[in-house]
C-alpha cells in the first residue's frame, strides 16, 4: 500500500484501498518513558479532517506525557482484565479471588472481552453486558457484577490507561425488593425471642450483629481488646470464618464505631459470664481472647452457631425469615429510614457510599416517595392550592 503525504501534516497520509477508494491514515512517532522510539498509527479514515483530528489527539497525549493511554489504545477489555487480575490476585482474600475469577471468565470476557477498553461506551456496555445479564440473573446479582467491573475500570484509570470511569453513573434498577431484612418492630420481636430461647453467647452475638451491622466473620473475629467500654466503641481489625483468622475484607472494613449503652451493658454482663465459664474449665479470660465462646468448652464458637440459633428462634416466632447477614441489612435499612447520612452509614458498615446506594436503593426510593407526599401534606396543611391553571 503506497502512502502519499498530506500537506496538512507530515505524519498524515492518504492511500487507495483495494477498492481504489481514497482513505486517510496517520503515523505518529514518539518516545516512551524509557526513551525508546515508538510509533502509533491508524488507518481507514474516510476524510482528511477525521484523520487529522485523531492525529492531534494522539500528539496531545504524548506531549502531555500520557504515553500509556497512547500505547494501550488497542487494548481489549479481556487483555486488561487479565492484567488487573494477575496484578491484584495476591492482594485479595481467597473467597474474593475465586469470586472475581469466576465473574471475569464466565461473564465479563464472554460479553465484553473483544471490545477495546478505550472505545467501550456506556450504551454498548449496558446493551451487551447489563441487559444480557438481566435476562438470566436477578438485578441484585447484576448490580454485583457491575460493581466488580467498575473496580477493574477504576484500576485502569489509576494506571493511566483510561482518563475516567464512564460507567460510574450507571445504576441497576432493582425491581425485586431486598427481603433479607427486618423492620424495627420485627427486630424487637426477633431479639426478644433470642434473649428468651437462646444461650447468652448466641444472644449477645445476635445483638452485636443487629446493633452494629457487622459482617458475621467480623463479629466472630472480635476480641475483648477490641471493645472500649469507657468510650463505648468497637473496633474491627480481623475476620474469622472456616478459612481461619484473616485481615478484614477491604481497607474500609478496618473501622472503629460507637455503640449504645444497651450494647455496652450486655457486653459487661457477658464478659462476667465468660470469666466464670473460663474458670470452670480451668482457664483465665484474657484481653486477647475471642469474645464469643461456647458454654460447652469455653472455646470460640464456630460459624454454624448462628445458623442453628436462627432455626431455633424461628420455631417460636412468625415473622419474615432472614439469614444472619440479614441483620446487617436490617441495621442499614433502619438507619436509612431514620435519614442518617449515607456517608455515616457507609463508614459504620465498612462500605462505600456508592455500595450503600446500590444495595439499598429500595429504601431510598421509599424515602423519596415519602418526601413527595410530605411536601404535599405540608402545603395542604398551610391552606395552599395545588394544581390549576393560570
Amino acid at each position: 500500500m503506497k502512502l502519499h503525504k498530506s500537506k496538512k501534516d507530515p505524519e498524515l497520509y492518504y492511500y487507495f484501498n483495494s477498492n481504489n477508494k481514497k482513505r486517510w491514515c496517520y503515523r505518529h512517532r514518539y518516545y516512551d518513558a524509557l526513551g525508546k522510539r515508538k510509533e502509533k498509527s491508524k488507518q481507514g479514515f474516510t476524510s482528511e479532517k477525521e484523520a487529522y483530528r485523531a492525529l492531534l489527539e494522539v500528539k496531545t497525549s504524548t506531549l502531555n506525557g500520557d504515553v500509556k493511554q497512547v500505547e494501550s489504545s488497542n487494548m481489549t477489555v479481556s487483555e486488561w482484565l487479565d492484567i488487573w487480575y494477575e496484578s491484584h490476585k495476591n492482594d485479595w482474600k481467597e473467597r474474593t479471588r475465586k469470586q472475581r475469577e469466576s465473574v471475569i471468565n464466565d461473564y465479563m470476557k464472554p460479553l465484553l472481552g473483544d471490545y477495546k477498553i478505550k472505545q467501550l461506551d456506556k450504551n454498548t456496555y449496558k446493551r451487551v453486558y447489563i441487559n444480557e445479564l438481566l435476562k438470566s440473573h436477578k438485578p441484585s446479582t447484576v448490580a454485583l457484577y457491575h460493581r466488580l467491573f467498575k473496580v477493574a475500570v477504576n484500576d485502569a484509570v489509576e494506571n493511566e490507561i483510561l482518563t475516567r470511569n464512564r460507567f460510574n453513573r450507571i445504576t441497576i434498577e432493582q425491581n425485586e425488593v431486598l427481603k433479607n431484612f427486618l423492620t424495627a418492630n420485627e427486630l424487637n420481636v426477633f431479639l426478644s425471642a433470642a434473649k428468651k430461647y437462646e444461650n447468652i453467647t448466641s444472644y449477645t452475638l445476635i445483638l452485636t450483629l443487629a446493633y452494629t451491622g457487622l459482617r458475621k466473620g467480623e463479629a466472630m473475629g472480635l476480641k475483648w481488646s477490641d471493645i472500649d467500654i469507657e468510650n463505648k466503641t468497637l473496633t474491627v481489625e480481623r475476620t474469622k470464618d472456616r478459612f481461619g483468622v484473616r485481615t478484614p475484607k477491604t481497607k474500609r472494613s478496618y473501622r472503629t464505631i460507637l455503640v449504645d449503652d444497651s450494647m455496652i451493658n450486655q457486653l459487661k454482663v457477658y464478659r462476667k459470664w465468660c470469666m466464670e465459664t473460663k474458670l470452670s474449665f480451668g482457664k483465665k479470660l484474657a484481653d486477647d481472647d475471642f469474645i464469643f465462646i461456647s458454654p460447652d468448652n469455653g472455646e470460640p464458637v464456630g460459624e454454624n452457631t448462628l445458623h442453628y440459633s436462627f432455626k431455633r428462634i424461628y420455631k417460636h416466632i412468625d415473622i419474615n425469615r432472614i439469614t444472619p447477614h440479614g441483620l446487617r441489612h436490617t441495621n442499614a435499612t433502619i438507619l436509612i429510614s431514620q435519614r442518617i447520612p449515607v456517608r455515616i452509614i457507609a463508614d459504620r458498615l465498612g462500605n462505600t457510599p456508592q455500595m450503600i446506594h446500590d444495595i439499598y436503593g429500595h429504601s431510598f426510593k421509599a424515602m423519596e416517595e415519602e418526601s413527595v407526599s410530605a411536601f404535599s401534606r405540608s402545603l395542604n396543611q398551610a391552606g395552599g392550592e395545588i394544581g390549576g391553571g393560570f
